[in-house]
Parts: structure tokens; C-alpha cells; sequence
């Protein structure tokens, strides 16, 4: 099987952004953003768990359009590396401290995001990634105090989805016509 990769570049007025995701990765990573250190950690996070090494730069004008255009780039990218039937579907719970988070996803280009997050941003992240990726997206906060730690346990549960969602299954599964993602 030809590795499933791809390279990604954005550049509007506000933001300049480069990713390139190996979907059968050994969730490494090489990750800058200009003054966005917790995106940078949340990236990092969403490459260990998912598998999908990732290398990104990220730059901008302010953290909201960083955040959010870094989002669509890598949903495009990960999108753009699918190649062949994948196993779609995933649920999964993380406990982090105090915060218990459940996130679950089907990759088949129907994009919608559901998404119960204390940080605006990250659910801005989360959402936009979702829709450029063409993924349906719930993230379920279960309980949880820290911000920091709701966010954080989202990430870890989406990554964790992503490493069994996008893995190569034999046959499509789908009722539907053969979704863009297709041999």
C-alpha cells in the first residue's frame, strides 16, 4: 500500500499556515505557531493519539485566525490523504484529571460538528476542523472544572477516534453511493 500522505499550503491576508500529516504515522510531529502555545500543545497532543505524524507552521495576524485557519489546513490535509475504504467510525472517553470527555466520529463527508467545549477557540478549532476534514463530530464534556483539562481530554478522545477511524478496512462501508474517499 502507497503511504497515505499529503501536503497542505494556506495563505490569506490574515494567516500563513504549511502541514503535511502521514495518516501511518508514529504520531510524530514538528509543530510552530507564532505566540499559539497551547495550539501548538493541542496539535501535538492530536498527533501522538491519532498516529498521524504532523508537521505544521502556523502564522498570523491574531491567535482566533491562527487557530482557526491551522484547523481547516489540517482537515484538508488529513482529508486529502485518505486514499481507499477507511473503518469510519469511532467513540471514545477520556478521563484527565477532573474532566471526563467523549468524542465520536464518522469520516464520510457529511460534515457537522457538535461540540461541548469551555474555550470558544478550541471549539472554533474543533469545529473547523471537522467541517474541512468532512467528518461528523460530536465532543461530549461528561463532567470537568479546568479548561485547560476539558480541552485537552477533547483532543486526546478525537485523536484516539482518528487512529481507528482511518484505518484501511477491505470494503467501503457505507448504504450510500461511494463517498469521495475511495481506491
Amino acid at each position: 500500500m502507497a503511504p497515505r500522505k499529503a501536503e497542505l499550503e494556506r495563505q490569506t491576508r490574515e494567516t500563513r499556515i504549511s502541514v503535511s500529516v502521514v495518516l501511518d504515522g508514529k504520531g510524530e510531529y514538528d509543530v510552530k505557531c507564532d505566540d499559539v502555545p497551547f495550539l501548538r500543545h493541542m496539535v501535538e497532543t492530536l498527533s501522538r493519539y491519532s498516529g498521524v505524524d504532523i508537521r505544521m507552521s502556523a502564522g498570523g495576524d491574531n491567535d482566533h485566525h491562527i487557530v482557526e485557519d491551522a484547523a481547516i489546513s489540517l482537515g484538508k490535509a488529513i482529508a486529502k490523504a485518505i486514499d481507499g475504504p477507511i473503518a469510519r467510525f469511532s467513540t471514545k472517553t477520556v478521563a484527565m484529571d477532573d474532566a471526563l470527555v467523549m468524542a465520536s466520529i464518522d469520516i464520510i463527508d457529511r460534515p457537522y460538528a457538535e461540540v461541548d467545549c469551555p474555550d470558544q477557540l478550541y471549539a472554533h478549532f474543533l469545529r473547523s476542523f471537522a467541517m474541512s476534514l468532512g467528518m461528523t463530530l460530536h465532543v461530549v464534556q461528561i463532567r470537568g472544572e479546568d479548561a485547560h483539562h476539558v480541552v485537552e481530554a477533547s483532543f486526546k478522545a478525537l485523536g484516539m477516534c482518528l487512529r481507528e477511524a482511518l484505518a484501511p478496512v477491505g470494503d467501503e462501508i457505507s448504504t450510500k453511493d461511494k463517498p469521495r474517499y475511495k481506491g
